[in-house]
C-alpha cells in the first residue's frame, strides 16, 4: 500500500472559484441538439420540444453556463437562420460536421431551454465565413431592448425582454487548417479586435473571449496567442484553451496523468498572455476561457471529409468507462487549481456527442461514468481554492515522466460553517493509498465523509441497459481526531472528502 500525505491551511489561497468554471457545451453536431436536447414527440417533451429528462439531468450538474451553437458548426453558421416561424426557416448543409441543419432551434428557442436549466448563455460569433456586421447585429437582437431593427425582431419573435449574453466568443479555433474561414494569428487578430470593439459598442457590458490555439500541440502555438492578443488586449477579457486526451497504445498510465499535460498548458499559455500585457503595459490581467475540454478518443472518429450528408447522425459518441471518469475528475481537479486565472470552462459536450448524458430517440437518458464527477464537484467545488502540497509516491509515464501517484485540490466552502471539501485522483492502477490529511489549522471541523468512483473493472461504463452500473460509492467515514484524519483511497479512483 501506498502513503501520502497533505495538509489543508486556509491562509495559502489560490482565489475563488468562479461558478463558470462548470459550464458545458452544446453544438449543432450529431445529436447533440436535436434528439439530445431537443425532440418534439419524446415522452418528456414540453411544450417547445425540449426533453425533460434532459433537462432534469443537466439540472442536477449544476451547470451555470453553456456555450453555443460552435464549435467547428458556427465557422459558418448563419444567426438569422434560426430565427422567425420555424416553418419559413432555411435548410442548409453544415459543412463543418457534413450534416442537414433544419434550424429549428436557434437564439430563440435555445434561450428559452438554458433558462429552464438554470443556466446561462456563453454565445459565439462566426468570424470564419463571416464578420463584424453579422455580430454586432447579434448582439443588437439579443442584448438591445427596443428601438431598433433586430431588437424590434426579438421582440416580434416573442421575447420582449432582451437576453443580456454577456459572455461572447470572437469565433472559434481559427488557427485550425479545418476550420471554415482559417485565418493566420494576424488576420484573425485584426478581425476580432475590431468585431469586438463594435460589439461593445452596442452592448459595452459584455465579456469577449479571443481565440487561443485549438491545442498545445499546434505548431503555432505560443506564437499564436502572443500575436492575437498583442492585437485584442484591450477589447478581450479572456483567451480560450482547448484540450481532449485519450488513452494511447494502451498506456493507461500516461492517460491517467492528463491532468500534468494540462496543468502545463495553462501555465504556458498564463506566461504568454502576462508577457503581452508586460510588453505592451497594459493594466488589466487576460484570464482563461478553457471553453472545450473532455476525453474524446479522436483516432476512433473517421474525420469530416469521410462523412456523408446526412440529419442528426451519430457521431463521435464516446462511451466512457470508470478510467475515463477518473481522468475527467483529474482534468476538474486542475481547473481548480487554476481558479486565480481559469475563469470559465466548459466541458464539451453535454449530450450524445462526447457528452455527459446519453439518449436514446423516443427512449431513456442515461448518465455516463463521466457525469458523476462532474456533478458532484459541481455541487461541492463551490467556495475559495487552497493551495496544496501533496506528498507521496511517484511513478514513470512515456509521455509526462515522472509524476505523482497522488493529484489533489482542496476547496474551503464560503459560509463559516461549509467546511472543507477534497478532490483526489489514486492514479495508481493496482495499489490503495493512504491519505493523511492534516486539518489542524481549521479546529471547528468535526467530521468527514468519503465518497469514491472506482470499480473493480476499470472498463465498466453505463449504458441505455445497465444506466447505474458505474455510479459513486459512499465508502465508510473516515475518522477525524484532533484534525487529522486518514482516508485509504481504491486503485484507480477519483474520491471526494468532505471534512464539515
Amino acid at each position: 500500500m501506498h502513503f501520502a500525505s497533505l495538509t489543508v491551511d486556509p491562509a495559502f489561497r489560490v482565489g475563488p472559484v468562479d461558478p463558470r468554471l462548470y459550464g458545458s457545451f452544446v453544438e449543432h453536431l450529431g445529436r447533440c441538439v436535436y434528439e439530445g436536447i431537443y425532440e418534439p414527440g419524446h415522452p418528456t417533451a414540453d411544450a417547445h420540444g425540449f426533453r425533460g429528462d434532459v433537462a432534469a439531468l443537466t439540472r442536477e450538474l449544476g451547470v451555470p453556463i453553456v456555450r453555443y451553437p460552435g464549435g467547428n458548426f458556427v465557422s459558418g453558421y448563419n444567426w438569422e437562420d434560426g430565427i422567425g416561424p420555424v416553418a419559413s426557416r432555411p435548410t442548409r448543409i453544415d459543412l463543418a460536421w457534413r450534416s442537414v441543419e433544419p434550424n429549428h432551434v436557434g437564439v430563440d428557442e435555445f434561450q428559452r431551454w438554458v433558462g429552464s436549466v438554470g443556466a446561462s448563455t456563453m454565445m459565439a460569433v462566426n468570424l470564419g465565413t463571416r464578420g463584424l456586421d453579422a455580430a454586432r447585429n447579434f448582439v443588437e437582437y439579443c442584448n438591445h431592448p427596443s428601438g431598433t431593427y433586430w431588437s424590434d425582431q426579438r421582440r416580434a419573435h416573442g421575447s420582449l425582454d432582451p437576453y443580456d449574453i454577456k459572455v461572447w466568443c470572437l469565433g472559434n479555433e481559427m488557427d485550425g487548417p479545418w476550420q471554415i474561414g482559417h485565418k493566420t494569428a494576424e488576420e484573425y487578430g485584426r478581425l476580432a479586435a475590431e468585431t469586438g470593439k463594435a460589439m461593445r459598442l452596442v452592448d459595452p457590458s459584455i465579456e469577449l473571449v479571443a481565440c487561443g490555439s485549438s491545442s498545445r500541440a499546434m505548431p503555432t502555438f505560443g506564437s499564436w496567442e502572443a500575436t492575437v492578443l498583442r492585437e485584442t488586449y484591450e477589447v478581450a477579457d479572456y483567451v480560450s484553451m482547448h484540450a481532449y486526451y485519450q488513452e494511447r497504445d494502451g498506456d493507461r498510465g500516461s492517460f491517467l496523468a492528463s491532468a500534468v499535460d494540462m496543468d502545463a498548458f495553462i501555465d504556458a499559455v498564463i506566461a504568454t498572455a502576462d508577457h503581452v500585457r508586460a510588453v505592451g503595459r497594459h493594466r488589466k490581467r487576460i484570464n482563461i476561457s478553457f471553453d472545450e475540454w473532455n476525453v474524446w478518443y479522436q483516432t476512433r472518429f473517421v474525420g469530416e471529409k469521410n462523412l456523408s450528408i446526412s440529419r442528426t447522425p451519430r457521431l463521435i459518441e464516446d462511451v466512457y468507462s470508470v478510467t475515463d471518469a477518473v481522468v475527467v475528475g483529474n482534468l476538474l481537479i486542475s481547473l481548480l487549481r487554476h481558479a486565480d486565472r481559469v475563469r470559465i470552462g466548459c466541458q464539451a459536450q453535454l449530450v450524445n456527442v462526447i457528452g455527459l448524458i446519453m439518449t436514446e430517440p423516443g427512449g431513456p437518458a442515461w448518465r455516463q461514468s463521466s457525469y458523476h464527477p462532474f456533478a458532484l464537484t459541481s455541487r461541492y467545488g463551490r467556495g475559495t481554492v487552497l493551495r496544496l502540497e501533496p506528498r507521496g509516491p511517484v511513478y514513470d509515464t512515456a509521455a509526462h515522466g515522472e509524476v505523482p501517484v497522488l493529484d489533489a485540490v482542496a476547496v474551503l466552502a464560503d459560509e463559516p460553517s461549509g467546511g472543507v471539501t477534497v478532490f483526489a485522483v489514486n492514479r495508481d492502477q493496482h495499489q490503495e493509498l493512504t491519505l493523511d490529511v492534516d486539518a489542524r489549522s481549521l479546529p471547528s471541523l468535526t467530521s468527514a465523509s468519503h465518497v469514491t468512483l472506482s470499480d473493480d473493472d476499470p472498463d465498466a461504463v453505463n449504458d441505455a441497459t445497465q444506466p447505474n452500473r458505474v455510479v459513486p460509492r459512499q465508502l465508510d467515514p473516515p475518522k477525524l481526531d484532533g484534525g487529522r484524519l486518514q482516508a485509504v483511497l481504491p486503485p484507480l479512483s477519483w474520491n471526494m472528502l468532505r471534512l464539515t
